[in-house]
């Protein structure tokens, strides 16, 4: 099943980070190896100073999809008003919203997280929310207007990859016809491969790319892995089973008396 993001159906279903890289030609170069159609950018790299403009540009020669985030925002009227801004500046209606609730794991304040969802919703924005994969929250998200919603994998920067599938395939049995993406936690290109295996509709990376040795090269492995992922789930795998089960047919061996 193919999946849109608010009427919108993505080349792959990469969505990739533009922070951290070691430099903007590396950004570039990432993008053009991973063929990623989302660039998730926070308002804060944007300003008036010539630094800021520098890497506005840069996005936009990208040619992508922009997804603006509220990164940094701890309440739902900071969040609300960063939002605002982000869709002046970057002509959008899309945006990644971000309620961080706690300092240690940057897990999302779901209570502020669903009062914003409902406020930018009402005020005709296409909310992308970063939550967690509680099945309640995310009735209560898609009750508030979403028709997106991005469980994390793990925590933010963390690399854990899907510390919770239990909960993970829930949600994705809960929400058959919502798109999911897995937002935060992924650290490895097989991270990448079982979100999609699971059904999952596309996965957001950062860290694991910009960080890593060779962000070109792990932007190009994390396309190809969500690739197969997805392939391999529409290909139907067979179920685990706890014995084995030969391969090769039994009728017509010869039997030695």
């Amino acid at each position: 099943m193919v999946r849109s993001f608010y009427g919108i159906t993505l080349p792959n279903g990469l969505m990739l980070g533009t922070s951290q890289y070691p430099s903007p030609a590396v950004l570039s170069r990432s993008f053009r190896e991973s063929g990623a159609g989302v660039a998730t950018v926070s308002l804060r790299r944007e300003s008036a100073q010539a630094a800021g403009q520098s890497f506005w540009k840069l996005v936009r020669e990208l040619d992508v999809m922009i997804l603006p985030n509220t990164a940094g925002c701890h309440t739902a009227r900071e969040a609300v008003t960063t939002a605002k801004m982000a869709r002046e500046v970057f002509d959008t209606s899309w945006i990644k919203l971000e309620v961080i609730g706690n300092a240690d794991n940057l897990q999302p304040d779901i209570f502020q997280l669903v009062e914003a969802a409902r406020i930018l919703s009402a005020e005709d924005f296409q909310v992308f929310p970063y939550t967690t994969d509680d099945l309640i929250v995310g009735e209560r998200l898609l009750d508030a207007g979403c028709k997106v919603l991005m469980p994390y994998g793990a925590p933010i920067g963390s690399g854990r990859g899907l510390i919770n599938e239990y909960a993970l395939r829930a949600m994705r049995a809960e929400f058959p016809d919502i798109p999911l993406v897995i937002d935060a936690g992924i650290g490895l290109p097989s991270h990448a491969t079982r979100a999609m295996e699971l059904g999952y509709d596309a996965v957001l990376v950062n860290s694991s790319v910009a960080r890593s040795d060779d962000p070109p090269a792990m932007a190009c492995a994390m396309m190809k892995a969500i690739e197969a992922g997805k392939l391999g789930a529409q290909a139907g795998p067979i179920a685990a089973r706890d014995m084995a089960e030969p391969s090769t047919p039994v009728i017509g061996k010869a039997f030695l008396s």
